[in-house]
């Protein structure tokens, strides 16, 4: 096993989160040999092509960047197999063929943002928040053919306050993530990393993440009040929880609850036209704080009602 700055890697991200974990090879010493990113993609009002986040630092970092529309293409496999990697490292990219991810001779890493095998999927953050959890963290663990299932190399644990969104726990588990991966490295370096199998781990009930459609996103206020919270807190800032008001969207980004029984139809809201809005939940209230109505800007609370018309 060759020391840990002598391991050749290739790194595999799109976003901000694959950043600082590119970014902690980097300043740790690693040596990354290339860096593996989505193709350029138009956005922004003039629809001018923007590059990744990560081909942005990589690029910075003068690293040779690839871009392959499809991962199976000879050409992007020969262009791979020409860095002669020991070992790749993949952050927030896509589902990879075995082609790629059994490549280098010591294997394929992922940083994964929960504590496998729970939540396995697309979405972790924003599930986990969905479904009340108090406790999330990230898990660096070897690929193999089913997705998310292959053996576990370590876990860092991060609790989620009661005020945390998909932004501040996203936050937390990025740069948790990024220093997960250098210990495992190192670790990896060192011999002294067990891999784990993720049959090994006694779980209660397995919950998935899959990938968030809008019809996650629409709020049912025949639910919880704490459900409903939690469902605004999981989808905050991106891609945020609606409902309809006045026939328009309305996304919810912050809010809170009152709990206690009521005459209200679930659903039917209640202002005083100057600091509170209220939704009615099966077992209370949903107070919302901070807000955007379709072709608004997003504004607190007080700002929206002074130019809002029950």
């Amino acid at each position: 096993m060759p020391a840990f700055k002598d391991i050749r890697i290739v790194f595999l991200g799109t976003p901000e989160f694959a950043v600082a974990s590119l970014r902690a090879l980097i300043d740790g010493g690693a040596k990354v040999v290339a860096v593996v990113t989505a193709p350029d993609k138009p956005a922004g009002r003039g629809m001018q092509l923007q590059q990744s986040a990560v081909k942005q630092y990589a690029l910075a970092q003068n690293l040779p960047v690839l871009q392959p529309e499809k991962l199976k293409d000879p050409g992007f496999l020969a262009d791979l197999a020409s860095y002669k990697a020991d070992l790749q490292v993949v952050v927030a990219f896509r589902m990879l063929p075995e082609a790629v991810w059994n490549m280098p001779p010591l294997g394929t890493i992922n940083v994964h943002g929960s504590l496998l095998p729970q939540y396995r999927g697309a979405a972790p953050i924003n599930w986990a928040i969905i479904n009340g959890e108090e406790e999330t963290g990230v898990t660096t663990f070897k690929l193999q053919h089913e997705i998310d299932t292959g053996d576990i190399l370590l876990q860092k644990r991060i609790t989620i306050l009661p005020d945390d969104n998909v932004g501040t726990v996203y936050e937390k588990l990025m740069h948790a993530g990024a220093e997960l991966l250098v210990e495992t490295i190192k670790g990896l370096a060192a011999g002294t990393l067990k891999e784990t199998s993720q049959t090994e781990i006694p779980v209660t009930g397995l919950k998935h993440a899959p990938k968030i459609f809008k019809e996650h996103t629409q709020i049912d206020w025949n639910k919880p009040a704490g459900d409903i919270h939690n469902l605004i807190r999981g989808l905050s800032p991106y891609p945020a929880a609606y409902t309809m008001l006045q026939g328009k969207v309305f996304k919810i980004y912050r809010s809170h609850i009152q709990q206690g029984t009521h005459d209200a139809t679930p659903g039917a809201y209640d202002t005083d036209g100057k600091s509170y809005l209220r939704f009615a939940a099966a077992d209370g209230w949903v107070y919302v704080d901070e807000v955007q109505h379709e072709g608004k800007k997003r504004m607190d609370i007080a700002a929206f009602l002074r130019g809002f018309r029950a």
